[in-house]
C-alpha cells in the first residue's frame, strides 16, 4: 500500500505497511523483544480520537500485508481503535482494491468509510432495551440500528466515489469486509469476496472456526438472478471453469469476480451492487479472536487452519504476519504457476492474551498445514495472472452456473436478497 493517504479531516497518515517488520520490536541481547504497544503504527487520530492503524500491533491487534507479484499490493487495511471516542470499542476493515485503479479506491475507502459510519454519535447501548434472550435479529434493535448505519454510509461511500474525479472508478473498485466491535455486541459489514471468521471454543473447550461472512461470488444463486435480471452476464472462462466473473451485456468486459463492490460503476446498471450483508453476534466468553483477510488468504487457507496458526502465534504482533506467511507458502505449492495474490490480514482479539493451544506452531504445521503432500491438489486452476478484473477478454466458452455449484463448506450461508441499488450512469471511460 505503500503511500501516503489523505484521511476524511485532510491529515495525511503515512502507510507503513511496506516498512520492514523489524521496526515493530525493540532489540534486547540478540533477541527480539516486543513492545506492549506498536506507537510506530499509530498514523493519526481519527473522528472522537480514534487511534488509527493502517499495519502493526496493538495489546487486541495484530496487523500484517504483503504484496503478491501481480503488481502494486491493491490490499489496504485499517483498525480504528476507540471508534467513536469510545474506550475498547473497535472498527475494523479489509479492503482488496481490482481494476487499473483498484489500489486507490480502496485507499480511499479504507480512509472515509470508518469515518462515515462514525458520523454525528454512534449508537449509545445503554439507551437500547432489548430481550436479550431472543435470538431474532429482526427483533435487535441495536442490530437494526447499526445495520441502518451500515447501509447509509456504504450507499454514501459509493456516491462519493462516483462523483469525484480524483479517482477512476468506473472499471476499477474494492471489496470491503468491515466490523464494529462494541462491548459484547460484534457487528460485520461485508461487500465482496473477502471473509471474516470468530475462532470460539465447542462444547468440549476445543477451539473452532466459523464463518461470519459469506463471500459474494457471481454464481451464488441470489446473486445470480440479480445480475441476471439487470441483463448482466455471469460466465466462467474455458481456462478457469470454476471462476464465475461478471460481465457487460454487450462486451466481454470486465469480466468481475465478484458480485458486489464499490467503484466499478460500468456494471452498476447490470446488477453489481455497494449494498453490504449486515451479520450480528452477541459476543460470549468462549469467543477468543476474529480475523479479517483480503481473498488472496482464503484462495488456499482454509478457516480452521488460519484460526489454528493465529492460536499457537508465540506473539499476538505477529499472528497476522504468520498467517501471510503460511498462505504465500500454500500458493506456492497449491498454484505453483499463478501470481502469488496480494494479502492483508487483521487479527482482533477479544480477551487479555494467555495460551490458547499447547502445541507448538510447527507441530500444527506438520499436522494441519503438510504442502509437501500435494498429490490431491489440481495445480494451476488459476490463469496466470489471477486478477479479479478483466479487461478487454474475449470469451470463447459461456457456462451458466443456474445454481451454486462447487461451493465449500464455508458457504453453507445463504446470500439474502437486498433491494437493488442501481442508477443511471454514464460511461467515464472506453474500453
Amino acid at each position: 500500500m505503500g503511500a501516503c493517504c489523505t484521511c476524511q479531516r485532510g491529515q495525511k497518515l503515512e502507510d507503513k505497511n511496506n516498512h520492514h517488520h523489524h521496526s515493530y520490536f525493540e532489540e534486547n541481547n540478540g533477541e527480539q523483544k516486543e513492545a506492549e504497544v506498536d506507537y510506530q503504527s499509530m498514523v493519526g487520530r481519527g473522528d472522537f480520537g480514534a487511534n488509527i492503524r493502517l499495519c502493526g500491533f496493538s495489546k487486541f491487534v495484530s496487523m500484517y500485508s504483503q504484496q503478491g507479484k501481480k503488481g502494486i499490493n491493491q490490499d489496504a487495511m485499517t483498525v480504528w481503535e476507540n471508534f467513536g471516542g469510545q474506550k475498547g470499542m473497535f472498527f475494523c476493515g479489509v479492503f482488496d482494491g481490482h481494476g487499473p485503479s483498484g489500489h486507490k479506491v480502496a485507499r480511499s475507502v479504507r480512509d472515509s468509510l470508518p469515518s462515515k459510519i462514525s458520523s454525528s454519535n454512534v449508537i449509545n447501548t445503554n439507551n437500547i432495551t432489548w430481550d436479550v434472550e431472543k435470538d431474532d435479529e429482526s427483533d435487535n434493535p441495536i442490530f437494526a440500528a447499526w445495520k441502518d448505519k451500515f447501509l447509509e454510509s456504504f450507499k454514501e461511500m459509493d456516491e462519493e466515489l462516483e462523483g469525484g474525479g480524483s479517482i477512476e472508478s468506473y472499471c476499477s473498485g474494492t471489496t470491503a469486509v468491515t466490523l464494529v466491535k462494541q462491548g459484547e455486541h460484534l457487528i460485520v459489514g461485508n461487500l465482496g469476496d473477502s471473509r471474516a471468521i470468530i475462532c470460539t471454543r465447542d462444547d468440549k473447550n476445543e477451539l473452532v472456526a466459523e464463518q461470519l461472512t459469506v463471500d459474494l461470488k457471481p454464481n451464488l444463486p441470489a446473486e445470480y438472478e440479480r445480475i441476471k435480471s439487470c441483463e448482466g452476464r455471469v460466465m466462467a472462462m474455458e481456462e478457469e471453469p470454476n471462476i464465475y466473473r461478471v460481465w457487460m451485456p454487450d462486451q466481454d468486459c470486465p469480466g468481475l469476480a465478484m458480485a458486489r463492490a464499490f467503484g466499478d460503476f460500468c456494471l452498476k446498471d447490470f446488477g453489481l451492487i455497494s449494498v453490504p450483508e449486515v451479520y450480528y453476534r452477541k459476543l460470549t466468553e468462549k469467543d477468543e479472536f476474529i480475523v479479517l483477510a483480503t481473498d488472496g488468504l482464503w484462495d488456499v487457507l482454509s478457516n480452521d487452519e488460519v484460526i489454528r496458526i493465529v492460536a499457537t502465534a508465540r506473539k499476538r504482533s505477529i499472528a497476522a504476519r504468520l498467517v501471510v506467511h503460511h498462505a504465500v507458502r500454500a500458493w506456492k505449492y497449491k498454484y505453483p504457476c499463478a501470481k502469488i495474490d496480494d494479502c492483508a490480514v487483521v487479527c482482533l482479539f477479544l480477551k487479555r492474551q494467555k495460551p490458547l493451544l499447547t502445541k507448538s506452531l510447527s507441530e500444527v504445521t506438520e499436522l494441519s498445514l503438510n504442502y509437501t503432500e500435494i498429490a490431491s491438489y489440481t495445480p494451476n486452476s488459476k490463469i496466470d495472472d489471477g486478477l479479479d478484473t478483466l479487461l478487454n477478454y474475449q470469451l470463447k466458452e459461456e457456462k451458466d452456473p443456474n445454481v451454486a455449484t462447487g461451493l465449500n463448506d464455508d458457504h453453507k450461508k445463504s446470500s439474502s436478497t437486498h433491494t437493488r441499488y442501481l442508477s443511471r450512469r454514464k460511461s467515464a471511460m472506453n474500453f
